[in-house]
């Protein structure tokens, strides 16, 4: 049992330089729910909250949304992200991008599509 919902904990979303930033919007923990009981798989926060030094480090888009903790970069264990893609559009993510290794997710305000995304 997780403390943000039943299968994720804060500590998964923090800042991976040690600063202690790890806020994060309840709609996106709603909707990484939605994926980790879909496909009954662990799914791995490889990127979560991210403060700007850490945000810079990695060159990270200056306005990410994982800067105010509405974005997760994941992967979801056995699953290719083309899959995790086409089940997010499904439930309607709002910002959704594909890559090679992993699948971006965040809650943005309306549409936005990048990366490997067909």
């Amino acid at each position: 049992m997780g403390d943000l919902s039943v299968h994720f904990n804060r500590g998964e979303f923090a800042c991976e330089c040690g600063c202690g930033f790890d806020t994060v919007d309840a709609e996106l923990i709603m909707d990484l729910e939605l994926i980790r009981v879909h496909f009954d798989r662990p799914v791995t926060i490889n990127s979560g909250c991210r403060c700007r030094n850490h945000n810079d480090a990695v060159d990270g888009y200056p306005n990410s949304l994982h800067l105010v903790g509405r974005a997760a970069d994941i992967v979801v264990e056995g699953v290719p992200p083309e899959i995790v893609q086409e089940y997010a559009e499904q439930i309607d993510v709002n910002g959704l991008g594909r890559y090679n290794t992993f699948t971006h997710i965040d809650t943005r305000t309306g549409k936005a599509r990048w990366g490997n995304v067909e």
